[in-house]
């Protein structure tokens, strides 16, 4: 059952104790806020598997405290680390590609899909085709080959449960009504660090101001997709992929307390909305105990302590990425898979200090543009196709990155 067929299941069945996880991405921010439900879960949960990118003797000590039967790291020469780690332990080790698949296709009711970028394409599709309830957390997935994976999850019968706490409160805001109701589908934006700053100041950003989110605790990659609000716009694209919602019922509101987390509103004028303390754990607990609820780790929300909670229209001078993934998004076809590709390359330079914070959005736009012009804009039908589109996007934007740079110094 993913997000957009139309044989959603409105009164889902519970699930009896223990539940079978994979975690693919454990030793991240999410991996570990899902690692910390777990155990205080206690006996609700067994971990079949986890996987790492390059840290083994972390990705180890947790398979150890888990109990798990299956490790891998992406990265081959971390292989033996890791399996010196795990030596007596009958835990099996496992590097590389391969080693992710496998990881994400042994037997677990529930997989945890945290590998950041389009490096957990694979891994995640593999998990949908084989039938598993997703706690989708990878946004690429959805950017680079939304149609694709959704098509694959319905084919097998797959949950698709939304990790991002945006699409978490859209998915819980929309049991309020009928799907043919909704007028319109909100994500709310905290601003990231430099919503009040000028054009001018950003500027001359450095990396590690724009790491400093005032609300969230996330990884460096998605944190700067909040500072310059490729974030939104690539949850923009998501969303329209989990819920088979059209670009034109979406929007975007920047909400600087983050306590409002997605609003739906009905043709009635009724509007629906979800709260949360910014804690990741609360769209991951109601994602690991779907379609039942688990207590909560995170505080509890005190709206009289809190006081307001204030909104405004995002600033598509200040902030273009916004403005450019909705055009993708609009536009259809390999546009998504390019952006994603070139933003990656982008933010990877930015953190590296080889490009200016406003030539983030400027890099990404001039991808596009290159690759329309060179003929890339067919929607990619497979993983394959997908992948092939990422690499062309992050060629061309290395390619493209000295001009982009001096532009923007």
């Amino acid at each position: 059952m993913a997000l957009g067929s139309p044989k959603v299941r409105s009164e889902p069945q519970p699930v009896s104790a223990p539940r079978s996880l994979t975690l693919l991405g454990a030793t991240g921010s999410v991996g570990g806020s899902t690692i910390d439900l777990i155990k205080r879960g206690g006996s609700r949960y067994r971990v079949e598997a986890v996987t790492a990118n390059n840290n083994a003797a972390a990705l180890a000590r947790l398979s150890r405290e888990l109990n798990v039967r299956f490790a891998a790291v992406a990265n081959p020469s971390a292989y033996a680390e890791l399996k010196d780690a795990l030596s007596g332990s009958g835990i099996v080790a496992a590097a590389g590609e391969d080693a992710l698949i496998e990881a994400a296709e042994r037997p677990a009711e529930w997989v945890m899909a945290a590998i950041s970028g389009s490096a957990g394409l694979k891994s995640t599709l593999a998990a949908a085709k084989r039938g598993a309830t997703i706690a989708l957390a990878n946004k690429e997935c959805l950017v680079c080959a939304g149609g694709l994976f959704m098509r694959s999850a319905a084919a097998a019968g797959a949950n698709v449960l939304p990790v991002d706490s945006e699409h978490n409160a859209l998915f819980q805001a929309l049991t309020a009504g009928r799907r043919e109701d909704v007028q319109r589908a909100i994500l709310t934006a905290s601003g990231g660090p430099f919503r009040t700053w000028s054009m001018e100041a950003m500027r001359a950003a450095t990396p590690e101001q724009a790491l400093r989110h005032p609300n969230w605790s996330m990884g460096a990659k998605v944190t700067i997709d909040s500072a310059t609000l490729m974030n939104k716009g690539l949850e923009l694209i998501e969303a329209h992929h989990l819920f088979a919602l059209e670009p034109s019922k979406l929007d975007v509101l920047v909400h600087p307390q983050s306590i409002v987390h997605g609003l739906i509103e009905f043709r009635d004028g009724s509007v629906v909305a979800q709260l949360g303390a910014p804690d990741m754990r609360i769209p991951i607990a109601y994602c690991l105990a779907w379609p039942d609820r688990i207590d909560g780790a995170a505080a509890r929300l005190d709206l009289a302590r809190i006081a307001n909670l204030s909104f405004e229209a995002p600033d598509p001078v200040r902030f273009p990425a916004l403005a450019i993934a909705r055009s993708v998004l609009e536009g259809g076809g390999a546009g998504p898979t390019v952006l994603n590709g070139a933003n990656e390359i982008a933010v990877e330079a930015f953190v590296t200090h080889r490009l200016g914070f406003t030539g983030i959005a400027a890099l990404v736009a001039a991808t596009i543009d290159a690759a329309e012009r060179g003929g890339l804009r067919n929607e990619p039908q497979n993983v394959e196709e997908a992948l092939a589109v990422d690499h062309m996007a992050r060629t061309l934007a290395l390619e493209l990155l000295p001009e982009i740079a001096a532009k923007a110094s």
